[in-house]
């Protein structure tokens, strides 16, 4: 045993540490520091531990015409962290290299890097079906193991034997020491990149939720000037850096922080790298002022990552994250609007979703209105026309409340009207009705005072009074009363009701089989089941309208309603 070989061989292996250590700060190293490695990732792990063998091979020590080396631990490592097959590609480079540099041990050591890689994908293999972790003390077992197998297998083909046996007896327990050894060690340093990996994932995902818990109820309005002004000083108070900007395709929505001097909100894009993500779509890093490509000489931003927002799969704009020349950016920055930068495209693409859904169904309604009832339309101008020669002030007030039924039944569809101009909306349609059937046809209100002030959406309880009154009252031949009532129920909630006594029908609307029975029964220019979808699709669960009916006993229809929700969006009739 040659202890005088353990100082030089333990500062070589010292070295093969430290160019280790600088690959783990290389991102596409860490990037593939997980066991679900792609195979893409998974050669590039080969590359790079066969870079560490082949120079753990050149910088070892050479003895009686062979060489005391630290290449087991890139082979080691490679299986440990990636698996059988790593091992093998990783021991076969680093083989074949070994026996391209000849002496009496050539075969022997190439067959034996080989083989420990494999070894140590198999370990590796075994501990992960046992969801057991490769720890330091592992590793520093098997890199120990690997060694004595590497001495079994050159006493078994190197030649002459003597040689053999001698070289086996002096560098033996030296390079199993030290690369048992640095096996660990380096397991400890990707151990603690991974580590590093996790706290900055975790850190990014925290910033990430925090601008989104404040940000995403702006963006409800897509890429605006306000929306993104707003987005932009939310990121700048949640992170570290010198300033932000969001601009769309075409011009700047927003800069805050540093630069804002001349990076002016509403100007065209002005640096090349925001025209350079614009073009490619892809994320870019400028890391010194002329890649960011300000116009502005003695601008003070310095380094900027730059991501697109991408809305349907095209570009709508570019945030960015600058730094000046007090610090660089981070790697937990880059993480960070990396994640910013899909939060923000996802919330873009539901903005769209949304603006189209509520254009869609805007429009759904508003075309169910125009749809004029003929028969209502025809039997009030009869109305008026026989009134005309006897009672042609009645008729006079008739034409007036016909021309406010169908102004309102055009324009409140699609937005939200206090409950008062609802029920003044109801009036105008029973003050036709009342003059068409008189005696048949008797209505009573019952508002709970104050309530007429809260604001609903347009046309909601209007269809509901004149199906009661076409579908429920005017098949009796003696009529009846139509009751509308508005309550009130608790704090934050106000119950509205529609109720005849009516013929009434048995069974569940909204289910097809009695939908399709009680075809009469659809409201009056929207159905009823739209009018159920309409509540919901505003409010959501549990509001809609609930209906009790019993053939021959009338029905009643009841909503009931939030008070106090946000309805800012849309137009509001007083």
């Amino acid at each position: 045993m040659n202890m005088a070989l353990m100082v030089p061989l333990t500062e070589r292996t010292a070295v093969l540490i430290v160019a280790a250590l600088l690959f783990t700060r290389v991102r596409a190293f860490r990037s593939i520091l997980n066991q679900q490695a792609t195979w893409r990732e998974k050669v590039l792990m080969v590359v790079i531990f066969s870079a560490i063998s082949i120079l753990g091979t050149y910088n070892g020590i050479w003895y009686q015409d062979a060489i005391a080396n630290s290449r087991v631990i890139g082979t080691v490592v490679a299986g440990l962290l990636a698996g059988p097959w790593v091992g093998l590609m990783t021991g076969l480079i680093a083989g074949i290299h070994r026996y391209s540099l000849g002496g009496f041990t050539d075969l022997a050591c190439a067959i034996s890097t080989i083989s420990e890689g494999l070894f140590a994908g198999l370990i590796y293999q075994f501990r992960r079906n046992r969801s057991k972790k490769i720890g330091w003390t592992t590793a520093l077992f098997v890199g120990f193991l690997a060694e004595w197998l590497q001495m079994g297998i050159v006493l078994l083909i190197a030649r002459p034997y003597a040689d053999a046996l001698a070289l086996v007896q002096a560098i033996s327990v030296p390079m199993s020491v030290v690369n048992s050894v640095g096996i660990a060690i380096l397991i400890i340093i990707i151990d603690l990149a991974k580590k590093e990996e996790d706290r900055i994932g975790a850190l990014q995902a925290q910033r990430t939720l925090q601008v989104a818990d404040k940000t995403l109820s702006y963006l409800r309005q897509g890429l605006t000037y306000d929306s993104a002004q707003k987005v932009a000083e939310e990121i700048l108070r949640t992170t570290r850096v010198a300033a932000v900007a969001i601009t769309d395709t075409r011009s700047v929505l927003a800069h805050v922080g540093a630069g804002s001097s001349h990076h002016v909100v509403g100007e065209g894009i002005t640096t090349k790298a925001t025209s350079e993500v614009l073009s490619t779509k892809e994320v870019k890093i400028a890391q010194t002022r002329e890649e960011i490509g300000c116009r502005e000489t003695n601008c003070s931003l310095r380094y900027a990552i730059l991501v697109p927002l991408m809305r349907r799969r095209e570009v709508a704009g570019v945030l960015k994250l600058y730094q000046d020349r007090s610090r660089k950016l981070s790697a937990v920055d880059l993480e960070l609007v990396r994640g910013l930068g899909n939060l923000i495209s996802s919330q873009l693409e539901l903005a769209e979703l949304e603006k189209q859904s509520r254009l869609l169904a805007d429009a759904e309604i508003k075309a169910l209105h125009a749809q004029i009832n003929p028969h209502f339309l025809f039997n009030a101008l009869n109305t008026i026309v026989s009134f005309i020669r006897f009672r042609p002030e009645q008729a006079r007030e008739l034409l007036i409340h016909l021309g406010e039924y169908f102004r309102r039944n055009l324009h409140d569809s699609g937005g939200y009207v206090s409950l008062a101009r609802e029920l003044e909306h109801i009036e105008a349609y029973l003050a036709i009705e009342r003059a068409r059937f008189e005696d048949k046809l008797h209505v009573e209100y019952d508002i709970e005072e104050g309530v007429e002030r809260f604001t609903v959406p347009g046309l909601i309880l209007q269809p509901l009074v004149e199906n009661a009154v076409k579908h429920g009252l005017l098949p009796k031949r003696e009529g009846g009363t139509v009751v509308i009532r508005a309550r009130r129920k608790e704090k934050q909630i106000v119950e509205l009701t529609v109720a005849d006594n009516g013929v009434g029908m048995d069974g569940d609307p909204f289910k097809p089989a009695i939908a399709e029975k009680s075809a009469g029964r659809q409201l009056s220019g929207i159905g009823l089941a739209n009018v159920k979808s309409r509540l919901q699709s505003i409010y959501g669960d549990p509001y809609g309208i609930v209906i009790e009916s019993k053939s021959g006993s009338g029905t009643t229809c009841t909503i009931q309603l939030p008070i106090g929700v946000n309805v800012s969006a849309q137009s509001v009739h007083r």
